[in-house]
């Protein structure tokens, strides 16, 4: 049976939502087709319609992840001024609900622990990933006209990777919670968009 191309599209993008929550959950290493394609609900046969190999499909998920990532900052700073647009940004990321959206937040605290096991092309779309979310802060501070707005947006979202990242290790709430506190509270004074004291 021949499918028209919404509905190949459609059966995609079903297998990459299945690739990217094993990503999420387990790492690309523990990424197989069987599981990813019983996970899309498809059979294990079908797989070959729409990836050329399990590396295309990771790299395909990788890309989905940023894509998400992006949608996720212009959402959030939509029509905002670029202090408001950043300080909205940073309270986000640096947020107790993003730190336990472990299955839906931003990809680079999941993926950088994997990136030296990974093959060439994904670390590529990785790289192009940090790229691309850096340049959206860079914009917001170059609208500020921040000259070192490049060195300052790359520096901060490390920070808030790392902050992150921290506060899912660590197992006290408290200590957690203020990680991200201090964190948040860093970056905004950084960038120069610190919440004002009442």
């Amino acid at each position: 049976m021949r499918y028209n191309a919404e509905h190949k599209a459609r059966t995609r993008e079903r297998v990459l939502e299945a690739a990217v929550k094993v990503i999420r959950t387990e790492g690309p290493d523990r990424l197989g087709v069987a599981g990813v394609m019983q996970g899309a609900g498809l059979t294990h046969g079908g797989f070959y319609a729409h990836f050329a190999s399990r590396e295309d499909l990771v790299i395909a998920a990788i890309e989905e992840m940023f894509g998400h990532a992006r949608d996720t900052f212009e959402r959030r700073t939509e029509g905002l001024e670029p202090h408001n647009a950043l300080r909205t940004y940073i309270r986000f990321y640096l947020s107790r609900a993003h730190r336990d959206a472990r299955d839906s937040g931003c990809p680079l605290p999941v993926l950088s622990s994997d990136l030296p096991r990974m093959a060439e092309p994904a670390r590529a779309r990785y790289a192009e990933g940090v790229a691309q979310l850096t340049g959206l802060i860079q914009g917001q501070l170059e609208m500020l006209g921040r000259p070192e707005a490049p060195a300052l947006a790359s520096s901060a979202l490390a920070e808030m990777i790392g902050a992150l990242s921290l506060s899912r290790a660590v197992a006290d709430r408290e200590q957690s919670d203020l990680i991200l506190a201090r964190s948040r509270a860093a970056v905004m004074a950084r960038l120069g968009v610190a919440e004002s004291k009442p």
